[in-house]
Parts: structure tokens; C-alpha cells; sequence
């Protein structure tokens, strides 16, 4: 990748269009931002594929980000992202969901690439 300055902040090009990036959420979207819809969006399809796999597919996962914890004192720092998903299904069990998330947070690369500096929490509920 390749990041190229503009007067409100950096771009760059990618295979589906311009990402904008910008301290300004004016401007683009802010890099925190960026690092939280990473995480989340990570989490969200390996939770997907892993109840794929065990044959309980969801009908619809939505993810919302309940908190986000920043400091203010050590530069604005992300210290806690809290996912929560809303998970459509038919067949998944509450007895199984905690396996699954267990799983889940083991094998998102974004999740385990801020293991020791950032805490992620993830919860969930069911719909029908």
C-alpha cells in the first residue's frame, strides 16, 4: 500500500476505490476508526466461517461497537473495544456460543495482533 498526502490528510488507492484517511472525520475516515472497524470486521467472519463450519450458519450477524476506550493522556491511545454481536440463527445453541466466541477471538488476526495492548471484548445475543 501506498498512502499519499492531501491537504486534510492521506489517500490511497485501492482495488475497490480511494480510501480517505483524516484526523478531520470531515475529511475521511479517522484512523482509529479504521482500527476498530479492522477488529470488529475480522472477528465478525471468522464467527462466520467457524459456524459455517459446524453447520449453523447465521441467517445475519450485525456488529455493533458498544464502547470504545481511549486515553487521553498517552495519545488518545485505544485501550478497550467492546463488539457486541447480534446474531439471526436458527439452530445455534447459548451452550455453544461460548466455545465459539473463545475460538472466534483466538483466530482473528486483528484481534490477536492487539492482544497485550488493546482489550477486546466481545458479546453477543441471539434474534430470530
Amino acid at each position: 500500500m501506498k498512502f499519499e498526502m492531501t491537504e486534510n490528510g492521506f489517500e490511497t488507492e485501492t482495488s475497490f476505490g480511494k480510501l480517505q484517511i483524516s484526523s478531520n472525520d470531515e475529511y475521511g475516515f479517522r484512523p482509529y476508526q479504521l482500527l476498530v472497524s479492522s477488529i470488529a470486521v475480522c472477528s465478525g467472519g471468522v464467527l462466520r466461517k467457524i459456524l459455517e463450519r459446524k453447520r449453523l450458519p447465521a441467517n445475519n450477524i450485525t456488529i455493533e461497537v458498544k464502547e470504545v476506550v481511549r486515553n487521553e493522556e498517552i495519545a488518545n491511545r485505544v485501550e478497550k473495544v467492546h463488539l457486541h454481536f447480534i446474531i439471526e440463527r436458527e439452530k445455534i445453541k447459548d451452550e455453544q456460543m461460548e466455545k465459539i466466541m473463545h475460538v472466534t477471538a483466538k483466530n482473528c488476526s486483528m484481534v490477536q495482533s492487539v492482544n497485550e495492548s488493546i482489550e477486546v471484548v466481545e458479546t453477543y445475543e441471539f434474534i430470530s
